[in-house]
């Protein structure tokens, strides 16, 4: 039922955008977007700071659509590297100087082409999987902080009950990694941490709660992170270092599908509930929450609730609530505004400001479905792998598992990106 539904809506969707002549049949997979040729896009660091309802008027007539809606339609992506958060040296300063900005490419540029690994053969050096050639690098934008509100460019304060949540949870993934080389070389993964030859017996507890990041266990699937069991990301969406990420808006008389390319060729949609039907009922909960939509003069105002328990974004879960504001601010760009709220994580609401750039509907016509290959073949193999280490260690002809490091995999460029 679901996939004749989602067929029938697709259809609609590109029947109707045909028929406009104003949206390209389809996308090509991340490493192959192409922005527009035609007409350069405005500076993708220039971003508005104001809320979208309080946007300044275009100097041109707004797009519309066939049907006299804002025109949002097309594949958008953030074409310069921002970090979401501001790092704490540049206190309240919300742009970067060009000077600061040449530097710091200057200084990531280096850092790609250093051989980041640890001694050939050694527990860090094999689990450091992924070097600087599987991350998507671009040039430092203009902002110091995609958070445009508090004015320190940083999340709010943590409320003290998410706080004790984040020791517990800390603590608990201190505790599986204890008996490893990461702790016995202090590296920064074991922050925290102490070391000891012998496994915590905590090993085989459960997580203070749902589990959706990494820990030294893969008992089960639920001991990986979400990514790895092809469970991918969802909102709020401010790109990865695998990749950044794309969104293509689709819209209809009465309804909008936003396709989001993400990371190394996950994907995923969302329709957006445009005719004033409340919210789910709260016993209904989605892994992308539930979007209800409306227009606000040429900006589209949507509201995000109901989200799964099982999902996380900074702490946040069940009772994560967003308010997004989407406008149209040129031929090429589009200025997206997003209100993040929960009460029981963060002390206060804030606020994170972007421009996308147009990307060529004809160079990215091809379409490749997302999909998250590499998770579906490759935790079958993590999950077999580690059962064959401890039968080994059972038979007297290896390690113990447990004193082994599966988690803080990373890349030398994101352990010394001067922006993280």
């Amino acid at each position: 039922m679901r996939d004749r539904l989602l067929t029938s809506m697709l259809t609609r969707a590109f029947a109707v955008a045909a028929v406009g002549a104003v949206v390209s049949v389809s996308i090509t997979r991340t490493s192959a977007q192409a922005p527009l040729s035609s007409t350069p896009a405005a500076a993708p660091d220039r971003i508005q700071t104001t809320p979208a309802s309080k946007t300044p008027a275009l100097k041109t007539p707004a797009l519309k659509t066939p049907w006299g809606e804002p025109d949002l339609q097309g594949i958008w992506t953030q074409e310069s590297d921002i970090p979401l958060q501001r790092l704490a040296k540049y206190g309240l300063q919300e742009f970067f100087t060009e000077a600061q900005r040449t530097e710091l490419d200057r200084d990531r540029a280096a850092l790609l082409a250093r051989d980041g690994r640890a001694g050939p053969g050694s527990e860090t050096d094999v689990t450091q999987g992924y070097s600087s050639v599987f991350l998507s690098i671009k040039r430092i934008g203009a902002r110091t902080s995609l958070i445009s509100n508090p004015p320190n460019g940083r999340m709010p304060p943590l409320t003290p009950e998410t706080q004790k949540i984040a020791v517990a949870d800390r603590e608990f993934r201190l505790a599986l990694l204890r008996s490893t080389e990461t702790c016995k070389n202090k590296s920064a993964a074991c922050s925290g941490g102490t070391y000891d030859p012998a496994p915590s017996p905590r090993r085989t507890e459960l997580p203070p709660r749902y589990n959706t990041a990494r820990m030294n266990r893969q008992d089960a699937p639920e001991d990986v992170a979400l990514g790895e069991r092809c469970l991918t990301g969802g909102l709020p969406e401010f790109g990865t270092a695998f990749g950044g990420s794309f969104r293509r808006i689709v819209q209809t008389p009465g309804g909008i599908s936003i396709f989001y390319d993400v990371g190394q060729g996950q994907g995923w949609q969302r329709n957006i509930i445009m005719d004033g039907r409340p919210h789910l009922p709260a016993g209904i909960r989605q892994w992308y929450g539930d979007s209800r939509g409306h227009w606000e003069g040429d900006t589209l105002i949507i509201d995000v609730t109901n989200f799964s328990p099982k999902v996380d974004f900074q702490g946040a879960r069940e009772n994560l609530h967003l308010v997004e504001r989407w406008t149209r601010t040129g031929p090429n760009t589009l200025e997206y505004v997003v209100t993040i709220e929960d009460p029981t994580v963060w002390t206060r609401p804030w606020t994170v400001s972007q421009e996308f750039a147009k990307q060529s509907d004809v160079e990215n016509r091809i379409y490749y479905e997302p999909r998250c290959i590499e998770g579906n073949y490759g935790l079958p193999g993590l999950l077999h792998g580690r059962r064959m280490e401890e039968r080994a260690f059972a038979d007297g002809r290896g390690p113990d598992p447990a004193t082994r490091d599966n988690m803080t995999a990373s890349t030398a460029f994101q352990d010394d990106d001067p922006l993280r």
